[in-house]
């Protein structure tokens, strides 16, 4: 059992997006989740609100993790109908050095009717993005419905998302294996080229490992690398890290 959930352990730290997206990061605290994430075993990413981008790529670089990612989020938490809106703050990430760009699906106006909103914004950002990640977060938990997660999954991905992502975090019901299950399906169906994010809620390494499980039983033994596989899991990494020792 040690020995499996060290690589079990070992695998999930290599995905996982280390985040703090709390309203009152300081710049201090940007600079201690950056050192923790060089330290050891690096995980895929940091994700930070996009006026720590300058201090995690600094940090990361000056502790020899430049390989880590810089993610940011737009359009978030509320997931905003206003496309120039996104499309400005897309830029603005861009230019201060994020390398990944994980963005608010308007999923509340999909709900309403408009099905051409989410569809469009995705296009214009990821013609912004260019080479750069662009994740769409489709707040899963707030839907329910699980043929709305498809349609909402299948938008995203027609329309050049990198990556389909469960939840913001912010949410009362984060990830789900039951949505997860249903994402994970959408991107085999369009070729399995797109990645897939966990996040909101996925706290133990238990918890992990079924997203983990989820996806080795979908799309085959070797597609969950860190290119197509994320976990938005911080509090994770101490008992990853214990867990690989």
């Amino acid at each position: 059992m040690k020995t499996t959930n060290r690589a079990l352990a070992a695998r999930i730290l290599a995905v996982l997006d280390l985040t703090s997206l709390g309203e009152d990061d300081t710049p201090e605290a940007i600079i201690s989740l950056c050192k923790a994430a060089a330290d050891g075993g690096h995980p895929a990413a940091v994700c930070v609100y996009p006026e720590h981008i300058t201090t995690a790529r600094r940090t990361l670089d000056a502790a020899r993790a430049g390989e880590v990612a810089v993610a940011t989020v737009v359009n978030f938490p509320d997931g905003s109908n206003d496309i120039s809106r996104a499309m400005r703050e897309t830029r603005r990430a861009l230019a201060a050095g994020a390398d990944e760009i994980d963005i608010v699906f308007p999923w509340r106006a999909y709900m309403n009717g408009d099905r051409e909103c989410g569809s469009l914004m995705l296009q214009e950002c990821k013609a912004i993005c260019g080479t750069k990640i662009l994740k769409a977060i489709l707040e899963t938990g707030e839907i329910g419905d699980l043929l709305v997660v498809r349609e909402l999954a299948l938008a995203a991905l027609d329309a050049g998302a990198d990556f389909i992502k469960t939840s913001t975090g912010k949410a009362k019901i984060g990830a789900t294996p039951a949505a997860a299950r249903v994402m994970l399906e959408c991107i085999r169906e369009r070729g399995g080229r797109a990645g897939f994010k966990a996040a909101g809620g996925v706290r133990t390494l238990i918890d992990a490992g079924r997203y983990l499980a989820l996806a080795d039983e979908i799309l085959g033994a070797g597609w969950a690398t860190p290119a197509r596989f994320r976990i938005g899991a911080s509090v994770l990494l101490a008992e990853l890290r214990a867990a690989v020792a």
